[in-house]
């Protein structure tokens, strides 16, 4: 019998507990931690809560169809694998580029984000020496072993979700005045939602910003991409899922609700942080040392899971056959080490373009990253209604579906429509307009790779482990 090293597969070590956390942690970010002030100050405090919950069905929809397909086929990489199969091999190889952009990206981004936090508390150390030693350390952790690697994600994740619960009761407390204000100001109570009217600037904001809201909630679809590397996927898929969103809307509608009752609309978008201006109005002693933590925790866990995706990814395009078979190998503890240093390269990189031309490269492709979480959810919706249709010509009952997404066909093709109409949005956004000049032509620029190279990778010999 062959070992998994020999064969080049992952290893079944995941956990429901870490699958669980390691979708919250690659959700519970920079999104919701740094977008929502934007977001409150764009469509107003009403109009933000109506966007996550548009936000929260998007999420509940797309993983409806991700649940099916993953349950029916558990496979390291997922959607790719499903677009290839039911989309086309050329849309699936994209799709799984796009991914891995988004991520490699966000995994640059990160490294400079935790570095500007230590010098919060050792300003004299520069920011790429803190750089290299996180670069060292979510390297390590990726490397060592899939389980090392999702334990490492539980603790992290667990700090932020005690964190955000935190948040919602304090916060909640001060809403309703049984915390008292800083200044001695009586509790907003609703105020400061119904100030300024329900829409105070229409309702075209909420459908600029729809987009900004699906990408705080991308990371959910990470279940997809464990599911290769999880014990009994038939059993602790579902429960992940369900879990998952039902934590998610709570945190996410919490959080919303709560800074948008204590920071007026017009405060919104102008500090750097508003959970921080939060911890100010009500008084909390060390805010600012307990927030710095709090989110130099979830960069790292954004990190931590970022590398893990884009990692396997590339393993997957490679294990597929439309990636040369290097990128396939995996260690004796099944981990695709190639894969995981070429996208931590590709993260240095994106550090470096941060530096370098900040407003050119780095702003270039973080808008595409925003771009192509919602296309990338676009694949899984319309993978899911084919797949379910060819199930049902082939003859086979629904019975043998060990997970069912409901109402089908009118929960994939909502998600899809409501993921095409966030595209649209961004056209009426000058800010992000250019997450469509940059990823259309990216998307086409992966097709032609595709057809390019695929007769080359077709043509090398069968991959030898390492």
């Amino acid at each position: 019998m062959q070992t998994q090293q020999e064969n080049g597969q992952l290893k079944r070590t995941m956990k429901t507990r870490h699958l669980i956390m390691l979708s919250l942690g690659g959700v519970i970010g920079t999104g919701l931690f740094f977008n929502t002030g934007y977001i409150i100050s764009t469509t107003g405090a009403a109009g933000t809560l109506l966007a996550y919950l548009i936000g929260a069905l998007v999420v509940w929809l797309v993983m409806q169809c991700l649940g099916e397909l993953s349950v029916a086929m558990p496979e390291t990489g997922a959607f790719h694998v499903y677009a290839a199969r039911y989309l086309g091999p050329a849309t699936g190889y994209t799709v799984a580029w796009l991914y891995w952009l988004t991520w490699t990206v966000a995994l640059g981004s990160s490294f400079t984000a935790a570095g500007f936090c230590m010098q919060y508390w050792f300003p004299h150390v520069p920011v790429w020496a803190w750089c290299v030693v996180f670069c060292v350390v979510i390297f390590g952790l990726n490397v060592i072993s899939t389980r090392f690697f999702a334990e490492g994600e539980f603790w992290f994740s667990l700090v932020k979700v005690i964190t955000i619960i935190a948040f919602i009761i304090l916060g909640g407390a001060a809403v309703f005045g049984f915390i008292p204000m800083q200044d001695g100001s009586p509790a907003p109570g609703l105020s400061n939602i119904t100030a300024e009217g329900w829409f105070p600037h229409g309702g075209l904001p909420i459908l600029m910003t729809m987009v900004a809201v699906n990408f705080a909630f991308s990371g959910t679809e990470l279940i997809g991409i464990a599911a290769g590397e999880t014990e009994n996927p038939h059993k602790v898929i579902p429960v992940a899922i369900r879990t998952t969103i039902a934590r998610l809307i709570i945190f996410f509608i919490g959080t919303v609700f709560v800074l948008a009752a204590l920071i007026p609309m017009q405060q919104a978008g102008v500090e750097k942080s508003p959970f921080v201006l939060v911890f100010e109005k009500v008084g909390i002693p060390y805010a600012a040392d307990i927030f710095n933590f709090v989110i130099l925790t979830a960069i790292l866990s954004a990190a931590n899971s970022g590398l893990y995706a884009s990692g396997r990814m590339l393993w997957s395009l490679s294990n597929e056959k439309t990636l040369p078979r290097c990128f396939a190998r995996v260690n004796k503890n099944g981990v695709p080490l190639t894969a995981l240093s070429v996208s931590m390269l590709g993260g240095v990189l994106a550090l470096f373009s941060s530096v370098v031309a900040p407003d050119t490269v780095f702003v270039a492709l973080s808008a595409i990253s925003g771009f192509a979480v919602v296309a990338v959810w676009i694949s899984i919706c319309a993978s899911h209604f084919v797949f379910r249709r060819r199930h049902l010509q082939s003859g086979q009952p629904l019975s043998a579906l060990q997970y069912r997404a409901p109402w089908y066909p009118l929960v994939p093709v909502l998600g899809l429509i409501l993921c095409v109409v966030a595209c649209v949005g961004l056209w009426f956004d000058p800010s992000q307009r250019i997450a469509l000049y940059c990823g259309i032509p990216f998307v086409a620029l992966c097709y032609g790779a595709y057809y390019l190279t695929r007769n080359m990778t077709s043509q090398e010999p069968e991959h030898v482990a390492e």
